[in-house]
């Protein structure tokens, strides 16, 4: 039996994945990235490792994704996030058309093929607003921990409008609202709507399909899927496991690799 892994080293969070030969996950492992990605890398691996009860020799190939892919040491190549995110959403709903990709410093809207290849892409690299640090700093202003965003902005009765496009602006208009007097909920469900209006805006660049795949951290937060579901009038694809989607991705490049390499040279080749 082969096995292939994928490690997806991002800005706040790293994951790694593991598959057999046939393509089924097997083990799943997430850690904090922190201030050392090298480390972050091998941690997440070995926790992988652990959880599938495999010795590192035992897995043939290894790719690394993420901002942080080119320092996953002891991968043997590399492939972009969106890419990867995009296999593994066909991989896990094969109706995904297009992938939302919601993290820690970016968005990223996927268009993909019934394969899971891409056909086009558009993100926000420019600015954090409308990704997870936007609602982090929202967190941090109403002192309140990231799994409790979602709850709270649910039980929202008028939502605020929030207008600034910046993170670093986000907790002054947090906090000026809770001065006007503004609910909690309110002001958390106006930055939920926020960000969702944001994100729409990449969705529909790259071609609004029904058949949308929620991927990345993001997923966990019951208001942003909501948020998300709301503007768009239809349910989206969302898995326990969307966080990993990246890793598995990676981890079926891996594998792509793997049975490539069995395949018997043709005779243009041997000659």
């Amino acid at each position: 039996m082969a096995y292939a892994a994928g490690v997806d080293v991002g800005s706040t969070q790293s994951k790694a994945a593991i598959v057999d030969e046939d393509g089924n996950l097997i083990a799943t492992a997430l850690d904090e990235t922190g201030a050392n990605v090298v480390q972050a890398a091998e941690r997440v691996y070995e926790q992988a490792l652990r959880s599938a009860k495999l010795r590192e020799e035992e897995v043939d190939y290894i790719i690394g994704t993420g901002y942080g892919r080119y320092k996953v040491t002891f991968g043997n190549a590399q492939v972009t996030e969106i890419s990867c995110h995009g296999r593994g959403a066909v991989k896990m709903f094969p109706d995904t058309r297009t992938v939302i990709d919601m993290g820690g410093q970016d968005t990223k809207a996927i268009s993909v093929s019934p394969s899971g290849e891409i056909n086009d892409f558009c993100m926000n690299d420019k600015c954090a607003a409308g990704t997870g640090r936007f609602l982090g700093a929202a967190a941090m202003a109403l002192d309140l921990s990231l799994a409790e965003l979602g709850p709270t902005a649910l039980k929202s009765d008028k939502p605020v409008r929030i207008s600034t496009t910046c993170t670093v602006f986000a907790e002054s208009e947090v906090l000026s609202w809770l001065g006007k007097g503004k609910k909690l909920p309110d002001i958390l469900w106006g930055v939920h709507q926020s960000i969702a209006t944001r994100t729409i805006g990449l969705v529909r660049r790259v071609g609004l399909d029904e058949k949308i795949t929620f991927t990345g951290g993001v997923t966990r937060n019951v208001a942003m899927v909501k948020a998300l579901e709301d503007r768009l009038g239809i349910r989206l694809n969302v898995s326990e496991q969307a966080h990993y989607f990246g890793a598995l991705g990676a981890a079926l490049f891996a594998l792509d690799h793997i049975l490539d390499s069995r395949k018997p040279a043709s005779s243009a080749e041997v000659a």
